[in-house]
């Protein structure tokens, strides 16, 4: 039963890191972008993660006319 909260929780933060470099690859973005925004959730995953959900670009669904 020995599940500790700060292996699950990172657990949970590895999932959602690589969740979002996934969504960035197959963003419409520039490559620069792409790469800064991979880059910043590698090097901060908890607080990179939380940038790119306020500030990361939007997902690019289909324009309404």
């Amino acid at each position: 039963m020995g599940i500790e909260v700060g292996g699950l929780l990172g657990l949970i933060i590895l999932i959602l890191d690589i969740w979002a470099i996934v969504k960035i690859i197959g963003s419409g973005a520039s490559t620069g972008a792409k790469v800064i925004w991979v880059l910043v959730i590698l090097l901060l995953p908890l607080l990179g993660l939380i940038l790119w959900f306020i500030f990361g670009p939007k997902g690019g669904g289909v324009a309404r006319v």
